[in-house]
């Protein structure tokens, strides 16, 4: 598969940013790279028509469970998919620090957006704590296989489990590429007790995210069962993110 980079711009820019972003970014060669860029909800309408028949795919940063009905706030994954969306992030850490989502609502949103055809981003990582206290591979197969037990991924279907460690995100410092790899090793054999085999080597993905910018992003993307990685501050600036996406 051709490397993956998921650009999240979290509740960082208003809509005329937005707008002005995506043009300039429209116009960044990525050779084989796949992007997705991720907007957040009052610019997607805008930056899918500035990126509509381009090489880059459009996301949202979360969706509801429902299709429709009285979810005042909410968005569906169905109408996400009538704005031109193909990916949606779900159970990102900071939806799960400050909005309380629990692994049992990200669950239900992994099965609507594939329910709608959207490809889900499922962000699993351990906190400082469970790191210093050894539990990261238990926080890592918990939330993995919440988010994914019951779904029944057919062979159209596509997911990526983004593993982000909580307490990297943000602070301009990555993990160890290696402990990166540890990492994406437990996930890969949580999602093989889950699914096929065949289904988690071309159907699921693993990606990398936590402060990833031009300088570490080929480390983490030569990393064995590492598709891709999912990118805030550094896909914030063209010049920034063009020089990351060079740099894969």
């Amino acid at each position: 598969m051709s490397p993956l980079i998921i650009a999240n711009w979290k509740m960082k820019l208003g809509l005329d940013e937005s707008r002005l972003l995506a043009q300039a970014v429209k116009k960044i060669p990525t050779g084989s790279t796949e992007v997705v860029i991720c907007p957040s909800f009052p610019s997607l309408t805008t930056v899918s028509a500035v990126l509509a028949r381009s090489r880059f795919a459009l996301g949202a940063q979360d969706c509801f469970w429902e299709p429709h009905g009285a979810y005042t706030g909410a968005v569906s994954p169905e109408t996400l998919h009538e704005i031109g969306c193909r990916y949606v992030i779900v159970g990102h850490s900071e939806r799960r620090q400050y909005l309380g989502e629990t692994d049992e609502m990200v669950h239900r949103k992994v099965a609507a957006a594939l329910s709608a055809g959207l490809v889900p981003i499922i962000c699993v990582g351990e906190t400082f704590e469970q790191r210093q206290t050894g539990h990261q591979d238990y926080a890592l197969i918990q939330q993995t296989s919440r988010a994914l037990e019951g779904i029944a991924l057919t062979e159209d279907q596509q997911l990526i489990v983004a593993y982000e460690p909580v307490w990297v995100i943000g602070t301009g410092q990555a993990i160890n590429p290696d402990q990166a790899q540890t990492a994406h090793q437990v996930i890969r054999q949580t999602l093989i007790d889950l699914f096929p085999l065949t289904l988690v080597t071309e159907n699921i993905r693993i990606i990398y995210g936590g402060s990833v910018d031009s300088g570490n992003v080929a480390d983490f993307v030569r990393l064995e069962h590492t598709a891709g990685v999912l990118v805030g501050n550094a896909s914030l600036d063209a010049g920034a993110f063009a020089a990351l996406i060079r740099s894969v």
